[in-house]
């Protein structure tokens, strides 16, 4: 029997779209279910002033496919130099939507993060004022810190201490992971936010481990156990405004994923919408999907949502599509690891 879900047109508020011909590539994989999408800087060299998000703007913009309604939200990278002025300045003039802050070392391009979060408290304080958000790699990266630990251990010794420091900031915790993350901001005020992937949702850390290693299942933060994973989904959901969909859609080609030392990155834009309508299905939740995929994300923003919608449509099983040609080789899509029976009509 056929069924049907008619919704406002989604966000994605975290999305790596790369540079150059991987841009090209994935780019209308992204722009074509999703209106808007929080750009991430780690590029390299990362996008660290205005006149550096203007320039990749300029280029998103410029590798969009004739015809496609997308909007790029621009972030800039956190630095230990910073400087607090060019930040309020570009938020004020519509430029940029966030800030980043990765701690160094954490993920895909971090070297040039934060190690001596001290010497970012002026931008944290400015940031503070002007109302704009702070978008947080939510891991420690101390070598004793067991990599399954690090997201609980962020937001005790990290994320809380900034958080009572600096009254007002407004922070999303991005691709939450574990359930700490989700107590913390289900207790948690306004100010506070939480973005979950579309892989979170649907994968634990037997699907990088069991069988022999799955390169295209790692990501950072690394899948947790399937309690974790269950407590994701109870929180996505359960209708809570302040989580929201940040697919955290990260390429890298397949020979680099599949090296010595794979890159840390699931590529979901392709097959995002299907997966999280048959994890709200499973879940008797279809009726909460809108509210984490199109509502929920632009009200923490202070954004209107999408006045468009989109329909999807329950029936015949997903087909995976092949690996995303690119002129710098192959990407592999994520592959849910179970049926998958809905799809975008098109």
């Amino acid at each position: 029997m056929t069924q049907t879900l008619t919704l406002r047109r989604p966000d994605d508020w975290h999305l790596h779209l790369r540079d150059g011909a991987m841009l090209e590539a994935v780019l209308p994989e992204s722009a074509r279910d999703f209106a808007r999408a929080i750009i991430m800087p780690n590029l390299v060299p990362p996008v660290v002033t205005s006149a550096d998000a203007i320039a990749y703007r300029d280029r998103i913009l410029a590798a969009l496919p004739d015809g496609a309604d997308f909007t790029p939200l621009m972030t800039l990278y956190l630095t230990e130099s910073t400087d607090p002025a060019d930040v309020v300045a570009a938020h004020a003039s519509g430029l940029i939507s966030a800030v980043k802050l990765y701690p160094a070392g954490a993920t895909t391009n971090s070297a040039s993060g934060v190690r001596d979060f001290d010497k970012v408290r002026g931008v944290l304080d400015a940031m503070a004022e002007a109302g704009i958000p702070l978008c947080f790699h939510g891991e420690v990266t101390r070598d004793e810190i067991d990599i399954f630990d690090r997201e609980a251990v962020f937001i005790e010794e990290v994320l809380d201490p900034i958080r009572q420091r600096t009254p007002g900031l407004r922070v999303v915790m991005e691709h939450i992971t574990t359930a700490d993350a989700c107590a913390y901001v289900k207790e948690s005020d306004g100010s506070l936010g939480a973005t979950i992937t579309t892989h979170h949702l649907m994968i634990n850390r037997n699907h990088i481990l069991v069988g022999g290693i799955k390169p295209h299942y790692y990501c950072l933060p690394v899948a947790k156990r399937e309690s974790h994973r269950e407590a994701l989904v109870e929180l996505a959901t359960s209708g809570f405004e302040h989580v929201f969909l940040g697919t955290d859609s990260a390429p890298h080609t397949q020979a680099t994923k599949e090296s010595d030392c794979g890159c840390a990155g699931v590529f979901s834009s392709s097959v995002t919408m299907p997966c999280l309508a048959q994890v709200f299905d499973d879940a008797g939740a279809l009726d909460k999907l809108e509210a984490f995929t199109s509502l929920n994300g632009p009200a923490f923003y202070r954004m209107a949502p999408n006045e468009a919608t989109m329909t999807l449509i329950k029936g015949t099983p997903l087909q995976i599509p092949a690996p995303l040609t690119t002129d710098d080789g192959p990407v592999v899509v994520f592959d849910p690891a179970r049926p998958v029976h809905w799809h975008v009509k098109r």
